[in-house]
């Protein structure tokens, strides 16, 4: 039956288009100030709350981060069962290393509880341990989990530019900024660059194209006029 696939496909891409927004919005909330700072092991602890809740939004990415491919994979499928199973797997290696992330987090938490027991001693213990746990953080992060989901992006990006799922700008626009995402994690993981203008610079096309593809997967769907998009259902 037609009309029940047409309505199956009409509701992956609102849910898409929501996990989408949910990935941007809780990937900007889940930005910890205090950490990233160079006082971080005096205000981590005294900014309890402030770490906390970057966890809690950095958790509610994987909802984000695992379910896209997830939700897409039924489609994605009659055109590429590789492919789309290849971005469903690297969208749960993704959601994996955010956890390793939020792990890393609440460690650095309890180091900084630690330090301000202890005071002045055992400084440069703490310095130490809490400049290896924030370096494991930033490559988990900003290497590890960012690669994973751009690379699960790419891959179902290129099936929407073979089918025209969606119009074919968006998804040169998706290939152009995954690209240059995957520049910018590799480039940050040799030290060619830090986390600077020039990796933000980077990043802002495919946050950009998410966007974009979010409201246009809500507003106007996939494109059901292509070959091969309804799927019978007796």
């Amino acid at each position: 039956m037609l009309r029940k696939s047409t309505k199956s496909g009409r509701r992956s891409a609102v849910i898409t288009g929501v996990l989408l927004i949910v990935g941007l919005v809780t990937g900007i909330f889940s930005v910890v100030p205090v950490i990233d700072g160079a006082d971080y092991l005096v205000k981590a602890s005294t900014n309890e709350n402030q770490v906390l809740l970057g966890a809690f939004f950095q958790l509610l990415m994987v909802a984000a981060y695992v379910g896209i491919p997830i939700v897409m994979y039924p489609i994605l499928s009659k055109h590429n069962k590789g492919i789309a199973l290849g971005s469903v797997a690297f969208g749960i290696i993704a959601g994996v290393f955010i956890m390793i992330g939020v792990i890393i987090l609440l460690l650095l938490l309890t180091v900084s509880h630690e330090f301000a027991k202890v005071g002045t001693l055992h400084v440069s213990y703490f310095q130490t341990l809490g400049g290896l746990l924030r370096e494991g953080r930033d490559l988990v992060n900003h290497v590890a989990t960012t690669l994973a989901f751009v690379l699960a992006m790419f891959f179902f990006t290129c099936i929407f530019y073979q089918t025209k799922l969606v119009p074919r700008w968006l998804s040169v626009f998706g290939l152009i900024g995954s690209t240059l995402s995957i520049l910018a994690s590799s480039l940050f993981m040799i030290r060619f660059i830090g986390l600077d203008a020039t990796y933000m610079m980077l990043n802002i096309p495919i946050a950009f194209q998410q966007l974009i593809l979010a409201i246009w997967l809500i507003i106007k769907g996939f494109n059901p006029t292509e070959p091969g998009f309804y799927i019978h259902v007796r």
